[in-house]
């Protein structure tokens, strides 16, 4: 990942609801959910929420899965992945001992 894309990852994670549906589908893992659901869950108007899906989608976080009719939609861990590497590329400059707590706590055992 780059400083461009990076940043787009940030300002797409950096609005409200956008933060919100992005942890929904962490979530909700690799069944994903249908927009129209996401906007149920987090109460809010549909135009809007695709809006905030396609700014999400763009920015690498999520993306649309095609269910015949339907779209659903599922975090992109590679991108979120990238995200968190680029971020501690130079992590702590040669000791790497004290970035260890931060990878143990985005470690899961999913």
């Amino acid at each position: 990942m780059d400083k461009k894309s990076s940043l787009a990852a940030l300002a797409a994670l950096g609005q409200e609801t956008r933060l919100d549906i992005f942890r929904l589908l962490v979530r909700s893992g690799a069944d994903g959910i249908p927009a129209g659901e996401i906007a149920t869950r987090l109460g809010a108007v549909q135009n809007t929420t695709s809006s905030h899906l396609k700014i999400l989608s763009h920015a690498g976080l999520i993306r649309p899965e095609r269910d015949g009719r339907i779209v659903r939609y599922v975090a992109d861990m590679t991108g979120l992945r990238d995200l968190l590497a680029y971020l501690m590329e130079d992590c702590c400059n040669g000791s790497p001992e004290l970035c260890r707590p931060v990878i143990n706590a985005v470690t899961c055992d999913c």
